[in-house]
Formats: structure tokens, sequence, C-alpha cells
């Protein structure tokens, strides 16, 4: 892991930045589900984000392509302010691809006519490159052959293989994943976390929210540790799963690997 990590040093301080995060706030009523978040992203990097259920994982991931919007702060990618909304909005959003727990495919459309949508009305493409696009990234995430399919007939491990060769369809920038295996039976897990894990290899910026511990193990830059909507603390895997420095961290993980 250390070399692959050791690849992915910025070329020089700040160039390499995707996404930056700057004392963002955000408020669901009395809740103040993010506090000053500041977290910046490298071009090529793999952040995992773990930590107990409502501390903030999702929120803090959906605000970066403004699912969320948020109270203060500011969010860049690529250099750019997060627009507010609009053309500029929708257009930032097609750099940014989305995987949810829920696959949200459009079920009346084929696989293939699913991978093909974004390509077609957004980036404009012609129906044949679309759809060479979107055969060459079915085969990519191993379900090539189900390309005539509708969503219901896929296992859920599929259909969500599927949400990820649409997203990667738009040539995104960054790909956010926010628990993406979470709503999958057990033996459909690993056919998804194989699938990132081969987009990590291949040099694809990605923010995770998981519960993953062994994807963030192994194919993680660095862990962000949330909890009760503040970053408690960002390190190497091997340092975060050996040696935690705070107490909320270390708790958290004596739960969720003894089990």
């Amino acid at each position: 892991m250390s070399d692959a990590a050791a690849t992915k040093e910025n070329p020089a301080p700040g160039t390499g930045d995707l996404v930056v995060l700057r004392k963002v706030n955000k408020h669901f009523g009395d809740l103040h589900v993010l506090q000053d978040i500041d977290l910046t992203i490298a071009r090529g990097e793999v952040v995992v984000v773990v930590g107990p259920s409502g501390g903030g994982k999702s929120t803090l991931c959906r605000a970066i392509n403004r699912l969320e919007t948020i109270d203060s702060g500011e969010i860049a990618i690529d250099g750019k302010p997060l627009p507010a909304e609009g053309r500029e909005l929708a257009a930032l959003r097609a750099d940014v691809g989305m995987v949810f727990q829920s696959f949200n495919l459009f079920a009346h459309k084929t696989v293939l006519a699913n991978v093909m949508l974004g390509q077609v009305k957004v980036r404009k493409k012609k129906k044949d490159v679309a759809e060479a696009r979107a055969r060459q990234l079915l085969d990519r995430v191993g379900v090539a052959s189900q390309a005539d399919k509708y969503p219901a007939q896929l296992s859920g491990g599929q259909q969500q293989r599927v949400a990820i060769a649409r997203a990667l369809a738009m040539d995104p920038k960054i790909m956010l994943f926010d628990e993406p295996t979470s709503a999958l039976d057990p033996e459909m897990i690993n056919e998804v976390l194989e699938v990132m894990r081969q987009l990590a290899r291949d040099g694809m910026t990605m923010v995770v929210v998981t519960h993953e511990m062994g994807f963030a193990r192994s194919a993680a830059n660095r862990v962000v540790f949330m909890a009760d909507g503040r970053i408690m603390e960002e390190t190497t895997p091997d340092q975060f799963f050996s040696s935690p420095r705070s107490a909320r961290a270390k708790d958290f993980l004596s739960k969720i690997l003894h089990h």
C-alpha cells in the first residue's frame, strides 16, 4: 500500500488538489451535522470516510456535489467554487460521479440504455459512441453479458456495478461512493468492492463512505474518521487501524473490529 501511496504524492504543493472544503457547516434543524469541516482531496487519492452512524459522513459526501446545501464555508472542485444552482451546477455534477446505497437505475430502461443515457443527454455524445463506451464500461465492471436486461432482472451486486459503470460513463474527475455496499447481501459485497479496488488501482480520485474496514485498509490512501459532525482524525490506514489517536476512534474500532 505504501508504494501506491508514494506514487500518488502531489507533484507540487497545492497543484494536485481536486476537492477543497474549508470551514464547512451544515445544520438539520438543531442538529449541527457538519462542524467546521476542513478537508483536501488530492488528484488520484482514495479517501475513505468511516465512523459511527449519524456522524455526518453521508452529509459530507453529498455536500461535495451539492446534493446537500451547506450553511457556511466553501467547497471548490478543481479550483472552482461549487455553484449554487442552474447550468453551472449541472455541469459540475457531470464531473462528479456519485454511487448511492440504492442503485437509482431507471427500471424501464435496459442496463445498456442506463449507461448510455447521461452520455447522450449531458455529454452530447452520438448514440453509437455512447453505446461503445457503455459496453466497454459494462465489461470493465464485469456485467457485459447483462447489457440487454432490465435492472429488476439483475442481482443487487450486479445493479450496483451497473450504477458504477453509469457514473464512469460521464468521465468524472472524482467518484463519490455513499455506503455503496450497505444495501447488498453479504455475498455480493465483495464483487462491488473489487470493482472499486480496481478503480483505485487505475488512479481514480475517490471519496468512499463505508463500513467495510477491509476496503479502507486495502484501498485507501487516507482514512478520515468522523463522529459528531467533526473530523476527529485523518491519517494513513496503517496508522488508523494500528494506533488511532482519539478515544472516539479507539472506541469505534473496538466495537467494529471485534464483532
